[in-house]
């Protein structure tokens, strides 16, 4: 049995969003939807440079993913996943910083609770 249109755009949705990309116009395309075509076309949509760069490193299996946020478990230190180079994981500081280079081994995720704790870290420190 073929699954509908709808159900594999929520499919896709729900599989994209499970790896942090978020794509703000993903759904059925209106005319090829409405129509007699047998299959129906998906709108991927527009999305920024950030979604797109992002959809990029988790094709290329890149872990973690640019644009997630990662704890450095060497020193506990959250860092946003700014690229891959050199086979490591280049880690910018939550706020502000340079990047810094960690072996994709000594990474682990970071917690919406741990990323909070450092933005509001670097609001607080002062200038």
């Amino acid at each position: 049995m073929l699954r509908s249109t709808e159900e594999i755009v929520a499919s896709l949705r729900e599989a994209l969003t499970g790896v942090g990309v978020v794509p703000p116009s993903l759904c059925v395309d209106p005319v090829t939807g409405a129509s007699d075509e047998k299959f129906a076309l998906v709108t991927l949509g527009r999305c920024n440079v950030r979604t797109a760069e992002k959809l990029a490193s988790v094709l290329r299996g890149e872990r973690p993913p640019v644009g997630a946020y990662a704890v450095d478990v060497r020193d506990g230190r959250v860092g946003e996943v700014m690229g891959h180079v050199g086979g490591n994981v280049q880690l910018r500081p939550v706020g502000r910083g340079r990047e810094r280079d960690c072996p994709p081994e000594s990474t682990g995720p970071a917690g919406q609770e741990e990323v909070l704790r450092a933005r509001v870290r670097e609001r607080n420190r002062l200038p």
